[in-house]
């Protein structure tokens, strides 16, 4: 186990880093193809995880959502969108339809709120923000 006063073994991280990014090629997200992938591994990381927190995997989960969320926060905020756009947008460029939103909000209410005729709670703004691995500020209005 590392601390503080132990130094990191270099040499060892070297080797496990090497075999690692041979296979999940983990950086930065900065292009939408970039996002593309690192949507990929979330998802099949989601498919073997499950909700089961303690997963082995899931901290490596936590760093992939946190890189898309970071890329997805970064190209939203510029774009200044209102949350329903922003969600309209996540769907599209995702390939969902409502029905995959089931679970979080009862497609009526989807349909009202992408039409314009709802707003998104706080609750459901949370919701969203960890389907979609986004900071749930960008389902909020005037969060700029």
């Amino acid at each position: 186990m590392l601390n503080a006063t132990r130094p990191f073994d270099v040499k060892a991280l070297k080797r496990t880093w090497t075999a690692f990014d041979r296979v999940a090629r983990l950086r930065p997200v900065r292009t939408e193809a970039e996002c593309d992938r690192m949507v990929g591994l979330m998802n099949g990381l989601l498919d073997v995880i499950g909700d089961d927190e303690d997963h082995p995997l899931s901290g490596l989960l936590d760093l992939v959502a946190e890189l898309v969320g970071e890329y997805d926060l970064r190209r939203y905020a510029s774009a200044a969108s209102e949350p329903r756009e922003v969600l309209h947008y996540l769907m599209h460029t995702r390939g969902l339809k409502q029905a995959d939103l089931a679970e979080i909000v009862p497609q009526s209410n989807l349909s009202a709120i992408l039409a314009g005729k709802r707003g998104i709670s706080a609750a459901l703004a949370g919701k969203l923000g960890r389907f979609f691995a986004v900071s749930p500020a960008l389902f909020v209005p005037g969060r700029g």
